[in-house]
């Protein structure tokens, strides 16, 4: 298993909404809603600057869709955030990028009828050669096309994938295009990455190989948020655990003391596990067994 010493733990309160020292995200009254449903209502949170933050939650909490509104892929909520200090709300997803904010997806979107390669070499930003009149004078971006396309190896290379460069995308397994993804996204050179679920429907072979890589990303100047259902893996790698439910953020704080939060055990097993612990206390029976792993 790769190293999972946390990197800097913030100096924060473990209660929903607390005020990190060095916030790099932080969102203020965020909603969203779908005719009568409320998905998304965060009313403050922020995310601290150089460590990993796993984001938790049941089925439908709306973990993925806060990750729409706070990117750009959704433009239909409510609420301001912002990001190193610049709001960014309301910007669409390609100028939120551009300040250093880069999201994957559960369903992995690589170009599957280009080559791996090419994948990488399209998501780097700035290039020259993508202006029409620059374009028509080769030597005006030949010398970063070169820079572009050695960086686009040395990644495929940290990622394990170099010797698939030449080969189609689609070619690839899936826990391999989840690495591609990854390794994408790096392109952007982030300040932040967001992972949506980047472990699900990885063969378990991969995914240790993955976990290095996220937790060597706060090493090299990237922070890290990241939607993830294998608790294990949460509590391993994070530094801080943000847990939603019902659309609010319901508990905040280092991962033991998220873990042993009454709010994420109700949310997780249901109001009827607090009821059935009260009335288990109340007869003098032992509650051991009710708690999670």
């Amino acid at each position: 298993m790769p190293d999972t010493t946390p990197v800097s733990a913030p100096a924060a309160e473990a209660r929903p909404g607390s005020v990190k020292p060095d916030p790099i995200l932080v969102v203020d009254s965020v909603r969203r809603t779908f005719g009568g449903l409320t998905a998304v209502d965060v009313e403050h949170l922020e995310v601290q600057r150089g460590i990993i933050t796993g984001l938790i939650g049941p089925n439908g909490a709306g973990k993925t869709t806060f990750f729409n509104l706070i990117t750009g892929f959704d433009s239909g909520g409510s609420g301001r955030f912002t990001f190193d200090g610049t709001d960014a709300s309301g910007l669409p997803a390609h100028r939120i990028a551009r300040l250093g904010m880069v999201r994957t997806f559960q369903l992995t979107k690589a170009l599957r009828k280009m080559t791996v390669l090419d994948n990488m070499k399209l998501a780097a930003t700035g290039q020259r050669g993508e202006r029409f009149l620059d374009a028509l004078a080769a030597w005006r971006w030949r010398s970063q096309e070169a820079e572009v396309e050695d960086r686009a190896r040395g990644l495929l290379d940290r990622f394990r994938l170099g010797h698939m460069a030449d080969e189609y995308a689609g070619t690839l397994s899936g826990g391999q295009r989840k690495l591609l993804e990854m390794a994408r996204a790096l392109m952007v050179e982030p300040q932040l990455l967001l992972l949506d679920e980047p472990m699900a429907g990885v063969n378990p072979a991969l995914v240790e190989s993955l976990l290095e890589h996220v937790v060597e990303l706060p090493k090299t100047g990237t922070s890290v948020l990241f939607i993830e259902h294998d608790m294990d893996v949460v509590m391993s790698v994070s530094d801080w655990v943000v847990c939603m439910a019902e659309g609010c953020v319901i508990s905040e704080g280092p991962p033991d003391a998220v873990r042993s939060d009454e709010a994420v055990i109700d949310a997780y097993l249901g109001t009827r596990h607090g009821q059935t612990r009260a009335q288990a206390e109340a007869g003098g029976q032992s509650t051991e067994a009710e708690e999670p792993a």
